[in-house]
């Protein structure tokens, strides 16, 4: 099968994006800059949530499925830059060409990660393909909407209505799946401050496990799996994060079990 790349990514505020853009004083902390922004914003919609141009990636982590693995990753663990991080992505799909899966990837993850491939004078020549090198990315890319190379699930089930789109969590809570635990995107800032980055990926995870299992009965729903196949890939699943020793696996396996044991296959 070819292989499917679930992705998510976590951010912070980008305080020297922030300095540049509106002036704040030097003198200012990031703790500062970041406060004068939310409240900016607070003011002009009711939310503290920054533009898009104006987040940092942390941390992007991955579950990869092919004929071969199971396999869960975060870019940025290591104390990679964001540059690296963002690289790193891009170059995974010039390589590999893999089916794309997120959870809202098209109104959040991918805008970000194209303006600071901007900002870092990145190249990602696959990605950005729209049959101009391969004939066959005309019909389907990664950047219609309505292509399938990327399938951002929430806007997919939603039929690209936003009155219908559903957080994450709530819909692997529908599913009885854990959904997020301890953390959410609101969180991440003072987390970051704190020198808590471990706990932002393992979060990170969480999130693209819910969406990767999300997929398979995504995929059973369609028909492109059955039932038998199913329960496979998800035991397989269970048995890797088991396997892994990892404390947040720990915790998942336990909430996904409390949850609804009769949601394991």
């Amino acid at each position: 099968m070819p292989p499917v790349l679930v992705f998510d990514i976590e951010t912070i505020p980008d305080t020297a994006a922030l300095r540049a853009i509106h002036g704040f004083d030097d003198q200012l902390s990031d703790r500062d800059v970041a406060e004068l922004a939310f409240q900016r914003r607070r003011a002009q919609n009711g939310s503290d949530f920054l533009p898009i141009h104006l987040h940092r990636i942390v941390a992007l982590s991955c579950v990869l499925r092919d004929n071969e693995q199971f396999k869960v990753w975060t870019l940025g663990r290591n104390g990679e830059d964001e540059r690296s991080i963002v690289q790193r992505f891009f170059d995974g799909l010039d390589k590999y060409t893999p089916q794309l899966v997120s959870w809202n990837g098209g109104g959040f993850d991918l805008p970000v990660l194209h303006y600071r491939s901007l900002a870092h004078s990145l190249s990602a020549p696959r990605y950005w393909d729209m049959g101009e090198d391969d004939r066959e990315f005309k019909w389907n890319n990664y950047l219609s909407r309505y292509h399938t190379r990327h399938l951002d699930l929430m806007d997919l089930l939603a039929l690209y209505q936003p009155r219908n789109n559903v957080p994450l969590d709530q819909a692997a809570r529908l599913l009885g799946l854990p959904g997020k635990l301890g953390m959410d995107g609101s969180l991440v800032w003072d987390a970051w401050r704190a020198g808590r980055a471990a706990e932002i990926c393992d979060y990170c995870e969480t999130d693209v496990v819910n969406t990767y299992l999300i997929y398979l009965r995504f995929q059973l729903m369609r028909g492109h799996i059955d039932q038998a196949t199913h329960a496979r890939e998800v035991a397989l699943v269970r048995e890797t994060l088991a396997g892994s020793g990892a404390a947040h696996w720990g915790e998942y396996l336990a909430a996904w079990d409390v949850t609804m044991p009769a949601a394991k296959a």
